[in-house]
């Protein structure tokens, strides 16, 4: 199986995470309240103030992959890899639903 940089993708979600937010039209609070953080630690994360988890990132992965349009603007941004999805098996998930 194909490895993943998981710190290049974490990066370019960072990155992409305030413009990603807008167009889903949700605050930092409601997207914090989903994946199971603070507002205050969201914050910190999308700013690059601490340092992000895998765990962090996926959650944050699967909130925008399962909307349209950040699905692909996270696809188009090199977020969301072809290698990616296949090791997250998600293709298949969005197939069943």
């Amino acid at each position: 199986m194909e490895e993943v940089n998981k710190s290049e993708l974490i990066k370019k979600l960072i990155y992409e995470l305030p413009v990603l937010r807008a167009k889903r039209g949700m605050t930092q609070n409601e997207l914090s309240e989903i994946i199971g953080v603070s507002r205050q630690t969201y914050s910190l994360l999308e700013n690059g103030k601490r340092k992000m988890t895998w765990s962090n990132f996926l959650s944050i992965l699967f909130v925008f992959y399962f909307n349209s349009v950040t699905r692909k603007m996270l696809e188009t941004s090199g977020i969301l890899t072809d290698i990616l999805k296949n090791i997250l098996n998600i293709d298949h998930r969005l197939e069943c639903n």
